[in-house]
């Protein structure tokens, strides 16, 4: 039910065309980055937390990993993942598709700067077989995002890297 809903999401702003159905899993960066041809860098992969009961969503490059000290900077509290079973129950998706469009009330999205290196990246959409394409604006304009965080590592051009 939940690509349903993030496609009427995407019916409703004019862009339901840049949805694509797949016939491969997508529920792992490596799964959508192969269903998609694209470089696993370019999925952009939704983490669920929750700081003092509240669940957030945190949106980053393929490539990119949660730093627990940037987390903790950020939030003020320790990264806590949603555990599995309660994504749905928590975001409106379930685990393999959780993506920031179409979600429950209260949600918080915020965005990685990790993501800032690409034009095109693919979200999920919704369910473990969807992923849509969008620019970095039009991910920025449709996920709402509180903000743009720095909550991340591992990606090429973190500083720590280079």
């Amino acid at each position: 039910m939940s690509f349903e809903k993030v496609k009427q999401y995407f019916d409703d702003v004019g862009l339901s065309d840049r949805i694509k159905i797949l016939d491969e899993s997508s529920a792992t960066v490596q799964e959508a980055a192969q269903a998609l041809n694209c470089e696993p860098e370019h999925i952009a992969k939704t983490m669920s937390f929750l700081v003092d009961s509240n669940p957030l969503l945190i949106v980053m490059a393929g490539d990119a990993k949660v730093d627990n000290k940037k987390f903790k900077g950020e939030f003020h509290k320790r990264a806590r993942m949603i555990p599995r079973e309660q994504v749905e129950d928590y975001i409106g998706h379930q685990p393999g598709g959780v993506c920031p469009f179409a979600l429950k009330d209260g949600v918080k999205v915020y965005l990685d700067v990790s993501l800032q290196r690409f034009e095109t990246i693919y979200p999920a959409a919704g369910d473990a077989h969807s992923a849509v394409q969008l620019s970095l604006d039009e991910l920025t304009q449709y996920a709402n995002p509180d903000h743009w965080v720095d909550v991340c590592n591992g990606w090429s051009d973190d500083p720590e890297l280079l």
